[in-house]
């Protein structure tokens, strides 16, 4: 029996995507006519990433570039889940997953998974081979449910992370849209008045023969510099832009720039919480899988986004090989809320610490969906009140100048 993956036409013209098992192409062609279906295309699981050549391996992929949207991950995770836990064997449920996989880079890495699998290799080690698509968070959670017998509801875990995680991007990234567009307009007209309209007045106040005000004499004298200085100015910005990149490269750079976010005015809670979220969030589906949780703490603190919980996490992982509780040393760290220690407490007395970990990134997720409304709230009259402000400046720049000569004429 071979599987094969099919995309039809059902009798009411919906477009329906899935996979059949038959002796060959034929029989399986004949299985879905018989349903009623019209079949668009139809192949052998697995068959679409393959090269001229054959199968591509995971050496063959070692020098390329592959690259895959987190949704991509996200929804190859659940199918992972949902044929697993169907019951589909697993290097038959990879071949099924490369097919039905939007992103070509998926299903070149499926398809050379598979080849691993297929060999003895099991799915968590195949796809561990290309750490750049699946880090270890995810590899370490699959190999943790493939120990102990649970591959389908740990990959479901899993998925829910990463949907979840999908989810709140978006979102992020929709709610910036609107203060980004404004901010960019307002920067515009800003160099726009520094570098065309500015120039062209500043002749003209010299005709008049008075003595400017100081806000106008503020005013042509910064755009002076800018226009006899673009592109030193220029140039200052995109080298503190490539030193700052330098900078956050490095370990200590990067632990200051992530400890000075988790203080920043307003943004600093909602970063603080989105982190810890991600943080307990990661950890509760690791210790679902069965992953050790020495393991688990330094994986999480890794996931979390934020090289100081990271640093705090390792702390909490020092003080749990030592002998003690979980939330104790949660809370003699510093860095993890009450809620998040007090709920890790009761976990640990339950025996359900994953599920009360998971409330708790839960409740977390909705302080911070609430924090972004707000600060996006407040974002956009802040930058229309110092738009207005400077334009008005440079307005009452121009017109005193002009009115006092107009006074001196009469």
């Amino acid at each position: 029996m071979a599987t094969f993956a099919y995309t039809a036409l059902e009798p009411s013209g919906r477009r329906r995507n899935g996979v059949v098992d038959a002796p060959d192409q034929h029989v399986a062609l004949a299985q879905l006519t018989d349903r009623g279906d019209f079949v668009v295309e139809i192949r052998e699981a697995g068959r679409a990433a393959a090269s001229a050549d054959g199968p591509l391996s995971a050496d063959d992929l070692a020098g390329r570039r592959l690259r895959a949207s987190r949704q991509d991950l996200a929804l190859f995770t659940r199918r992972l889940s949902d044929l697993a836990s169907a019951g589909l064997p697993l290097d038959r449920t990879l071949a099924v997953v490369g097919e039905q996989s939007e992103s070509q880079a998926l299903q070149l890495v499926a398809t050379a998974a598979l080849i691993d699998v297929r060999g003895g290799l099991p799915v968590s080690q195949a796809l561990a081979k290309f750490a750049k698509l699946f880090p270890p968070v995810i590899t370490e959670t699959l190999r943790a449910g493939e120990a102990s017998g649970q591959f389908g509801p740990v990959a479901g875990r899993l998925a829910d992370f990463q949907e979840k995680e999908v989810a709140r991007r978006t979102a992020f990234s929709s709610a910036l849209i609107y203060p980004a567009l404004l901010t960019m307009t307002a920067f515009s007209v800003v160099v726009f008045l520094i570098t065309f309209v500015l120039p062209r007045l500043s002749g003209v106040f010299k005709d008049l023969g008075t003595d400017l005000p100081f806000t106008t004499r503020l005013l042509l004298g910064v755009t002076d510099f800018v226009t006899a200085n673009g592109v030193l100015i220029a140039g200052a910005v995109v080298g503190a832009l490539v030193g700052y990149r330098i900078w956050v490269a490095t370990p200590a750079g990067a632990l200051q720039r992530d400890a000075v976010l988790l203080k920043l005015p307003a943004a600093g809670s909602v970063i603080r919480k989105a982190a810890i979220s991600r943080f307990a969030r990661v950890l509760g589906t690791l210790l679902f899988g069965g992953v050790p949780i020495l393991e688990s703490l330094r994986l999480a603190g890794l996931a979390s986004g934020n090289r100081r919980l990271g640093q705090a996490a390792d702390q909490v992982a020092d003080d749990v090989r030592e002998g003690r509780t979980l939330h104790d040393a949660m809370r003699d760290a510093g860095a993890f809320p009450p809620v998040l220690t007090h709920m890790a407490a009761i976990g640990e007395e339950t025996g359900d610490l994953p599920t009360m970990l998971g409330r708790v990134a839960d409740s977390l997720d909705f302080e911070v969906d609430t924090g972004m409304k707000r600060l996006t709230a407040l974002f956009e009259p802040v930058i229309v009140v110092v738009m207005g402000g400077f334009v008005g400046f440079v307005v009452l720049s121009v017109l005193m100048p002009i009115f006092e000569a107009q006074s001196l004429v009469k």
